[in-house]
């Protein structure tokens, strides 16, 4: 993990980057773990950065995405990092608890529609 102070001018410059974006005075652990190939640091960066701007979606609908799909893949870091963030941009507990009930629904329907190989209707397709 490379520690601002330690970090060469490259990794400074996303860090910086970064903090600034975000509003922090702090990078956490993930961002630390990446800059050890500085090219991953700056590529997942910019991409996150591109990917979680506002758009069509607002950011509390994307955080809330991306904390459905990090508790679907088990991702812990993620699910910490994302439900601060969610919190952040003004998900309550009671978006939470729904927003949990329709995760572990997708992920029970989607095994059922896994383990009996239902084939899809033709009127979803088109």
């Amino acid at each position: 993990m490379i520690e601002y102070e330690d970090a060469s001018p490259e990794v400074r410059a996303v860090y910086d980057d970064i903090m600034a974006t975000r509003k922090i005075d702090q990078i956490n652990n993930f961002w630390k773990a990446l800059a050890s190939h500085p090219p991953t640091l700056r590529r997942t960066w910019e991409s996150l950065k591109e990917v979680m701007a506002p758009g069509a979606l607002d950011p509390l609908t994307k955080e809330m995405v991306y904390l459905a799909v990090s508790v679907t893949n088990s991702c812990e870091y993620c699910i910490a990092s994302h439900s601060a963030a969610a919190r952040k941009a003004g998900m309550t507990e009671e978006m939470f608890g729904e927003l949990m009930g329709v995760v572990g629904m997708a992920n029970e329907t989607n095994r059922l529609v896994n383990g009996y190989r239902v084939p899809v209707d033709e009127r979803f397709k088109r």
